[in-house]
C-alpha cells in the first residue's frame, strides 16, 4: 500500500497559505448533534436517574432494571486488578507510580496551601488554595479502551486533594474492560458508573438521585460528549474541548527514518482527522521518511486510518534551517512536539507553544501517552498558545485572603471611598468610611 503525503517547502512564495490549508480544521458543531445533546441534557436534568437509565438501555444496549446495576463495586475493580497478568499489572502500576510522582512534584512547585504576607500596618493579604470537593472523570469506551486516561485524569485529582472522584465509562453491550477497571482501582477512583455519552455528562453536571453532582468534568469523549461538556460549562467546570490528536516532529535528519515514520503513525492511527507533520532542513531525509512510511504502512493493523490521516492532514515540510523549524513550530502550536535532534535543548529554548515537548531521539511521544509521568491530556487545535496540560492546578481553586488591620483601614478606607464616590456607589463609600476614625 503506497500513499503520497503532501510536501511543502518553506521557501515557497505561497508557503503560509499552504500551511494554513494543512492546519485548517473545522471545529464547528453539528446541528443534529447539538439538538440531540440539548434534548438529552434537559431530560436528565428534569428526570434524573430514570432518563439516564433509559438512554443507557437505548444507546449501550444494557438490559438493566435499575441504576444500582450500573455502578461497579470497588471489589470488582480490585478483582480486575488482581486478575491482570503479572507483567501487565506491573506495567500499569509502574505507569501510575510515575504519573503520581510527577504530579506530586507539580503540587510542591505550585504550593499546596497558598501564601500570605503582612504589611507594615498589620494588614494580612494572601491566597488560600483548596481542592475541589468532587470531580467527574469521563473515560471513553466502546471502540477502544483507555486505562491511561483513567490514570492521567484521576491521579492528579487525587494528588490535588480532591476527596471524591466519580468515574463514568460506557460499556456497550455490557462489555467491561478489565484494564480500565484495574486502572480505576490503582488510581483510587471512589465510584464507577457504566454510563456514557451526553447522558453521563448531564448526570455528573446536574446530579441525580444516584449520581452526585460534581464540580468539574474532565476526560475525552466523542462529539456528543464534547457538545455536552460545552453546554454544561458554567454549571460545572470542564478541562477543555479536545480536538483530533496531533504530532509535530522537528528533525535534523540524523534519526533513523523508520523511527520518525512510526512516530508519525502513532498519532495518525488515532483517527482519520489526526494530524502528523515533520519539519526538516534536508529534502533527502524527507524522501527517506516517506519511503519508510510506505514500507512500514502495510504492517499496521490500522493502516487504512493511518493512510487517510497522513494523506488528508499530514505533511512533510522542508525548512531553511532549524531556527525556522522552531518558528514554524510556534505557529503550529502542536499538542505533541518531538525535537529529534542532537542537543535538543537548544531548539526547545526557541519553542514557546507546545502542549508537551519530547526532547531527543529516544523520547517517543508514545512514552508520554502511557508512562513518562507528565499528563497526556493536552491542548489541541493550536490552543497550546494559551492553554496548558491537565495538572494538579486544574483540580484546585484559589481564594483571596484579606485581613485588614484597624490602621490599614484608615488608609485603604479613604482610597476606596474616593473611588466609590467617583463610580457613583455611595454605599460602597460609606461602608469604607464607617471604619475611619
Amino acid at each position: 500500500m503506497a500513499i503520497q503525503i503532501r510536501r511543502l517547502d518553506s521557501s515557497g512564495t505561497d508557503f503560509r497559505a499552504q500551511l494554513d490549508a494543512v492546519l485548517a480544521f473545522d471545529a464547528g458543531t453539528d446541528a443534529a448533534i447539538e439538538h440531540a445533546v440539548a434534548a438529552i441534557l434537559a431530560d436528565v436534568k428534569a428526570r434524573g436517574d430514570a432518563a439516564v437509565l433509559e438512554y443507557t438501555q437505548r444507546f449501550d444496549r444494557l438490559d438493566v432494571a435499575s441504576m444500582a446495576a450500573l455502578e461497579i463495586a470497588p471489589a470488582e475493580l480490585q478483582a480486575a486488578l488482581d486478575g491482570l497478568a503479572p507483567q501487565r499489572r506491573s506495567a500499569l502500576q509502574a505507569a501510575a507510580d510515575r504519573v503520581r510522582a510527577y504530579h506530586l512534584r507539580q503540587k510542591q512547585e505550585i504550593g499546596s496551601d497558598g501564601f500570605s504576607y503582612t504589611e507594615p500596618d498589620g494588614t494580612v493579604l494572601g491566597q488560600k488554595v483548596t481542592p475541589l470537593d468532587r470531580v467527574g472523570i469521563y473515560v471513553p469506551g466502546g471502540k477502544a479502551a483507555y486505562p491511561s486516561s483513567v490514570l492521567m485524569n484521576a491521579i492528579p485529582a487525587r494528588v490535588a486533594g480532591v476527596p471524591e472522584i466519580i468515574m463514568v465509562v460506557p460499556t456497550p453491550d455490557g462489555v467491561k474492560n478489565p484494564l480500565v477497571l484495574a486502572a480505576a482501582a490503582i488510581a483510587g477512583v471512589d465510584r464507577v458508573f457504566t454510563i456514557g455519552g451526553a447522558q453521563a455528562v448531564a448526570a455528573l453536571a446536574y446530579g441525580t438521585a444516584t449520581i452526585p453532582q460534581v464540580d468539574k468534568i474532565v476526560g475525552p469523549g466523542n462529539a456528543y460528549v464534547a457538545a455536552a461538556k460545552r453546554r454544561v460549562f458554567g454549571t460545572v467546570g470542564i478541562d477543555m474541548i479536545a480536538g483530533p490528536s496531533e504530532i509535530l516532529i522537528i528533525c535534523d535528519g540524523s534519526t533513523d527514518p523508520d523511527w520518525i515514520a512510526m512516530d508519525l503513525f502513532s498519532q495518525a492511527e488515532h483517527d482519520e482527522l489526526a494530524q502528523s507533520i515533520l519539519l526538516c532542513p534536508h529534502a533527502a531525509y524527507l524522501d527517506a521518511v516517506e519511503a519508510s512510511i510506505n514500507q512500514l504502512l502495510d504492517q499496521m493493523p490500522r493502516k487504512q486510518v493511518i493512510a487517510t490521516s497522513l494523506t488528508q492532514r499530514g505533511a512533510l515540510i522542508k525548512v531553511r534551517d532549524m531556527v525556522e523549524a522552531c518558528e514554524i513550530a510556534n505557529l503550529i502550536a502542536a499538542e505533541h512536539l518531538e525535537i529529534s535532534t542532537e542537543n535538543p535543548q537548544q531548539w526547545a529554548d526557541l519553542v514557546r507553544h507546545a502542549g508537551a515537548m519530547f526532547l531527543g531521539r529516544f523520547s517517543s511521544e508514545a512514552l508520554g501517552d502511557y508512562c513518562a509521568g507528565p499528563n497526556h491530556v493536552l491542548p489541541t487545535s493550536r490552543t497550546a498558545r494559551f492553554s496548558s496540560p491537565l495538572g494538579v492546578y486544574d483540580f484546585q481553586k484559589r481564594s483571596s485572603m484579606i485581613e485588614v488591620s484597624a490602621a490599614g483601614a484608615q488608609t485603604l478606607g479613604k482610597i476606596a471611598a474616593e473611588l466609590a464616590y467617583g463610580e457613583g456607589l455611595q454605599a460602597h463609600a460609606r461602608s469604607a468610611e464607617y471604619r475611619l476614625k
